[in-house]
């Protein structure tokens, strides 16, 4: 059997073809496309029947092999070694009930208390073996709207032969992401805040791969350029697995039985988390409809429920789910791919860089629908949503209460029966918006002035204690604290590099 090679999202042309290890190093793919899988494996159901013995370390090899992706057996078990340092080692990604058919996948229980963590720490070990392997530094970029930021630079820190330099938006993100990233000591970590929102940071960093003067300006000190975000695939394959694990954990459990479909919901910024999911699918993972939660920047509800992507009359708007807060999701461009092909694919792309917009036609959005389904939640249903969650013995953080929302509302219209609702990180990185969700239920009284006081208050009034990873940052000094316009980013990257030799 031939290794898996993968295709551009924009020239489906073979001969551009790379393997997995070339496309995680080397993230920019031919027409400014993304790297995807051309085809899938499916799994038959005793396919997946066999997987229900296997440890979440097991699945992640059995299915890496049904994947093709040529990695050696041993190397992969090592970079899984990472998942030790999660709560429970065994399980990293637990399944919980709120009830016979609502069920929570928790992804939050790595270093850095959110669901990046399940994809970037064996990415992070992943990539790290491949430039000591060849004795090559990479530049590792990275943009967050809060949570890929602090698990990429955990994932990198002291590496050698890395060099990880992560974007975020001033003012964008929470004090606990914020503190998770300009905290950081590591001598091969930088850390730059910039002027503009998320969306403004992930512009920069795809320009920045695309830069010829920086390239070489690199090249010149030795130094190749490569990404964690999930633009990266070796991201996006990491997170087909644990939906696999959440079907498997509920077989086990006897919730489900063999074959029977569940639906999924996940708080959508960037699209990659659900990105896996539909993978999942197309691989033969009973799941019935994929749900797309937004918050009140609602351009993918719109997207999915219309067929239209507009963003030339937007405007980017803040809310109690910050790491939501994007209007120009990258993963979608894979779905198109998978749906429709490289050259629609490359239309509606050219589009919507150059009018804002696209559309696609009524048989389009009838096939993008067969898997899609979406709606949004403004902050006061996502605050009301924290405040149910938490009746139910629940602490929600803003993102996963986005999800639950979705999962109770589409189950009371019958849109959906059995659910899976992702919760995509820890009350404790957004503790200001769970204690004012508290106090606005009268569950709870007083104001809380800022983040250490809400996790104090939280933690007086429920049996949730602050997670250790989150107390000490209040304790740490704040050493990267460079925030600067996106037309500054190269000369101060640059300049770090200068300072460093």
């Amino acid at each position: 059997m031939n290794i898996r090679t993968f295709i551009s999202t924009r020239d489906s042309n073979p001969a551009l073809a790379k393997n997995f290890k070339d496309a995680i190093l080397n993230p920019s793919a031919p027409q400014g496309g993304l790297y995807t899988f051309d085809t899938l494996p499916e799994l038959s159901t005793q396919d997946i029947n066999s997987l229900g013995s296997l440890s979440y370390e097991e699945l992640c090899i059995k299915l890496f092999k049904t994947l093709n992706l040529g990695l050696d057996e041993v190397l992969l078990k090592d970079i899984l070694q990472c998942y030790k340092s999660f709560d429970n080692p065994n399980n990293p990604a637990p399944i919980m009930s709120f009830d016979e058919n609502l069920f929570m996948l928790n992804l939050y229980s790595g270093p850095t208390r959110a669901f990046k963590d399940m994809a970037l720490q064996p990415f992070g070990a992943l990539l790290s073996h491949f430039a000591a392997q060849k004795e090559q530094t990479y530049m590792i970029l990275a943009a967050t709207s809060g949570d890929t930021g602090p698990a990429t630079l955990q994932s990198f820190a002291n590496k050698p032969f890395i060099k990880a330099v992560c974007l975020y938006p001033s003012g964008g993100t929470s004090d606990v992401q914020r503190l998770q990233m300009t905290t950081q000591e590591a001598s091969n970590c930088k850390v730059i805040g910039i002027y503009g929102d998320f969306d403004d940071a992930q512009n920069a960093l795809k320009s920045l791969l695309n830069n010829t003067h920086f390239i070489e300006s690199l090249h010149k000190q030795n130094i190749a350029l490569s990404a964690a975000n999930s633009v990266n695939i070796g991201r996006i394959v990491f997170q087909i697995v644990y939906h696999f694990w959440a079907y498997m954990s509920l077989l086990k459990n006897n919730k489900l039985t063999l074959g029977e479909k569940i639906s999924i919901v996940v708080p959508s910024g960037n699209f990659g988390n659900i990105l896996g999911a539909f993978f999942a699918k197309k691989m033969g993972l009973p799941i019935d409809k994929l749900v797309v939660a937004s918050n009140v920047n609602n351009i993918l509800s719109d997207f999915i429920n219309t067929g239209v992507y507009d963003i030339s009359q937007r405007t980017l708007l803040k809310s109690k789910s910050p790491a939501m807060d994007i209007l120009k999701s990258s993963n979608v461009e894979r779905v198109l791919y998978t749906l429709f092909g490289a050259k629609r694919t490359k239309e509606c792309m050219q589009s919507l860089n150059t009018t804002g917009t696209y559309a696609l036609n009524k048989d389009e959005l009838a096939l993008l629908q067969e898997d899609f389904l979406a709606l949004f939640c403004d902050d006061t249903q996502c605050l009301q949503s924290i405040a149910q969650g938490f009746k139910k013995g629940f602490v929600l953080d803003p993102h996963s209460a986005i999800a639950y929302y979705g999962a109770k509302k589409l189950q009371e219209e019958g849109a959906i029966t059995k659910t899976i609702f992702l919760s995509t990180a820890e009350w404790s990185k957004f503790a200001p918006s769970v204690w004012e969700a508290l106090a606005k239920a009268h569950i709870v009284q007083g104001i809380c002035k800022n983040d250490k006081e809400a996790l104090e208050g939280i933690c007086g009034h429920t049996q949730v204690s602050i997670p250790p990873q989150i107390g000490i940052l209040f304790d740490k000094e704040e050493v990267q604290n460079d925030v600067i316009s996106p037309t500054e980013i190269e000369s101060c990257i640059m300049q770090w590099l200068r300072d460093k030799n």
